[in-house]
C-alpha cells in the first residue's frame, strides 16, 4: 500500500487538512481543485481507508486522517531535507509576524539564526494576526510570531485554529503612560483586534472611557500631548520616558508573551529556528 503513495498526494492531503476545503487547499498549492480531489481519492484508495468526512461545511478529518496527518508532515519534511542535501539548497523557513514585531524583535532573531545556522534562510512576512494564524494552520507559513498571554494560544482574547503548538520565546512589558500633569480620565487605545488594545481591555474593562485611534504611533503622540493615558509596549515609549515627555503610571499590567506558534508535529523540522528564537 505505502509504496503506491506519492508525495504529491501527501501534499494535497496536508493542504486540505489545514485549510478545511479542497478549494482553499488547491489554492495554497497552486493547483486545480479537481487535481487535489483526485490526489486525495487515490491516497485513500492506496491506503484503503477514508481520510475525510465530506460535509457541507468542508472536509473534516476522520480518525484515520488524524493519525496520518503528523506522519504525512514528517515524510514531507524528510523529503525536503533530502532535496536540500542533494542540491545544496538553503533550508528556507517561512515565518509570519505581527508588523510591530517585525520591526522590534525579528532583526535580533535573524541575526542569531544567521550566526548559528547560516544554511537556514528565514523568509519573514508581516501579517495581521488572523491571517497569520490561518497561514500557519494551512501550511502557508512554517511558524508565526505574535503576542499573547496565559497558558493557551488565544488567552489574550482572539480565536485560534486547532492543531497548533507554541513556545514563549520572550516577553513584552507594557507601560501605562501619559504626559506629565495630564489627567487619567480617558484611555487611548488602538483599533479593535490589536494586541495592545486587548491587553488594555483586560486590565481596565469598561471602567475607563476609551478613545480609539489608529496605531501605536498615533496613540503615543496623543498621550504625549496630554490627551489621555495609554497602555503601550515599553520599547515604543522608552525614549519618551527617558526624556520626560511621558511619565509612567502605576497599574497591574502583565507582560505579553512573545509567542511562536506552529503546526503540531513540526518541532523536528523547526528545531534550529526554535532554538535561535528562544535564546
Amino acid at each position: 500500500m505505502l509504496d503506491r503513495v506519492e508525495l504529491r498526494q501527501l501534499q494535497g492531503f496536508v493542504a486540505v487538512a489545514g485549510c478545511g476545503t479542497v478549494t482553499e487547499g488547491a489554492h495554497l498549492l497552486g493547483l486545480a481543485p479537481a487535481s487535489v480531489s483526485e490526489q486525495i481519492r487515490r491516497l485513500e484508495a492506496s491506503l484503503g481507508v477514508k481520510l475525510f468526512e465530506r460535509t457541507p461545511a468542508g472536509m473534516r478529518l476522520t480518525e484515520h486522517g488524524h493519525a496520518l496527518l503528523p506522519e504525512a508532515r514528517g515524510l514531507l519534511d524528510h523529503a525536503e531535507a533530502v532535496r536540500r542535501a542533494v542540491t545544496g539548497r538553503l533550508h528556507a523557513v517561512r515565518v509570519g509576524a505581527l508588523e510591530t514585531l517585525v520591526a522590534s524583535h525579528l532583526p535580533g532573531i535573524m541575526k542569531r539564526l544567521a550566526a548559528r545556522r547560516p544554511e537556514i534562510e528565514l523568509d519573514v512576512r508581516a501579517l495581521a494576526r488572523r491571517r497569520l494564524l490561518g497561514e500557519v494552520a494551512r501550511g502557508g507559513l512554517d511558524a508565526g510570531l505574535l503576542l499573547d498571554t496565559g497558558t493557551r494560544i488565544g488567552s489574550l482574547g482572539f480565536e485560534t485554529p486547532p492543531g497548533l503548538d507554541f513556545l514563549d520565546v520572550g516577553e513584552v512589558r507594557l507601560a501605562l503612560v501619559t504626559a506629565p500633569g495630564a489627567s487619567g480620565e480617558t484611555l487611548l487605545v488602538t483599533e479593535t483586534g490589536c494586541s495592545f488594545r486587548m491587553a488594555a481591555e483586560q486590565v481596565f474593562g469598561d471602567r475607563v472611557a476609551h478613545r480609539e485611534l489608529s496605531g501605536v504611533t498615533t496613540v503615543r503622540a496623543w498621550a504625549r500631548e496630554g490627551l489621555g493615558m495609554a497602555l503601550l509596549p515599553d520599547f515604543a515609549v522608552a525614549g519618551d520616558l527617558a526624556e520626560g515627555s511621558l511619565v509612567e503610571l502605576e497599574v497591574e499590567a502583565p507582560a505579553l508573551a512573545l509567542r511562536l506558534v506552529w503546526q503540531s508535529g513540526r518541532e523536528e523540522s523547526l528545531r534550529e529556528v526554535l532554538y535561535a528564537m528562544s535564546a
